[in-house]
């Protein structure tokens, strides 16, 4: 195993101390960093940048080719952590603690240290890990964002407000596939050009509220459904995401069972607990959706794209999106070559 020690004043000064440490090489685009490593230590990314409202995101797309047990101490600057684990594990303690916690796969967690209280992260040798990390240093964000914290839960309240960092706080979420989805397109931001810049600052602060809204939800007691299972969960994602890739495909309640292995009734909760809508819904919505991208990106007519995304009625299709988005198919295709014919001029 190897041991990396960073003792940090910021999330800059952190990634540096660890590319001394491990290797790599950072570069850097409106304010995105990104340290690239294959060496004989690890093979991919650390992504970082810091916003001017306290709060940082790092994102990790990496295999180490050893356990390494990173021992970090921050309490120069002591982030509150909101993580997320897109794909392997990784293992979390703090200094006191004998036992780690196990973050697994489309698991988060909320974790902060007293100032003198180092976190001990493991992450383990041949995975390829993918973890996103929104950190807030709670004296700057409390100067411009106080307004939104005095709505939070009782539990969040005490650990956002302690900006002499006395609290030490560990909450570690059962699964939650949902939240991947908006990770995932938050890792796609390039950050090539001032708009995608501007988009990823938005897409972290809205993480951010996702964070907050599901720790709110288990407090109360949203938990998964008793009768699904994690895996099972996984496979009616990976369900999902085909009929995402293939729209026209005539997809029934019958064949997806089969093809999971899941009964039609299984399909139909974690459906709804996943993308809040049926597997009939949802279809529709992506078709719909695939369709909308259709109109604004391709030269198809209404009819090609109506029979190039499973439907066989025109009329139904115009029926159903115009229910959808308030305007009907021709509004909507006449609404981009008006917009694109001006933007020409």
């Amino acid at each position: 195993m190897k041991e990396i020690n960073v003792s940090a004043k910021s999330t800059k000064d952190s990634i540096l101390k660890i590319q001394q440490q491990i290797g790599g090489v950072i570069s850097e685009r409106f304010g995105l960093y990104t340290l690239d490593i294959d060496n004989d230590i690890a093979k991919g990314c650390i992504r970082f940048v810091t916003f001017d409202w306290g709060v940082n995101l790092i994102e990790h797309n990496i295999i180490y080719y050893e356990d390494i047990l990173l021992v970090s101490n921050t309490s120069k600057f002591n982030p509150l952590n909101f993580m997320y684990c897109s794909q392997g594990y990784l293992s979390h303690r703090f200094e006191h603690e004998t036992e780690f916690t196990k973050v697994e796969e489309f698991h988060s967690c909320i974790l902060t240290t007293k100032a003198d209280v180092d976190h001990h992260l493991l992450f383990p040798e041949g995975i390829h890990l993918i973890i996103n990390i929104i950190g807030i240093e709670r004296k700057e964000f409390l100067k411009k964002r106080l307004n939104y914290v005095t709505e939070l839960n009782e539990s969040l309240h005490k650990i956002f407000v302690d900006k002499e960092n006395e609290k030490e706080f560990a909450f570690y979420g059962p699964i939650d596939i949902k939240m991947e989805d908006y990770v995932k397109k938050l890792r796609n931001i390039s950050n090539k050009t001032i708009s995608e810049a501007l988009k990823l600052e938005g897409s972290v602060y809205h993480l951010l509220s996702l964070h907050i809204s599901r720790h709110e939800q288990l407090q109360k007691g949203d938990l998964l459904p008793e009768s699904l299972l994690k895996k099972e969960l996984k496979i009616i994602r990976r369900s999902s995401q085909k009929i995402m890739k293939n729209p026209s495909f005539n997809y029934s309640l019958e064949q997806l069972s089969n093809d999971t292995g899941l009964s039609q009734a299984k399909l139909q909760e974690g459906y709804k607990f996943l993308f809040a809508r049926t597997v009939t819904e949802y279809i529709r919505h992506i078709r719909l959706e695939t369709a909308r991208n259709l109109m604004s990106n391709s030269d198809l007519n209404i009819s090609q794209i109506v029979y190039s995304i499973g439907f066989t009625s025109r009329s139904y299709f115009s029926k159903i999106f115009k229910e959808k988005y308030g305007i009907t198919p021709h509004e909507f295709k006449k609404k981009i070559v008006f917009t694109v014919e001006g933007d020409d001029n």
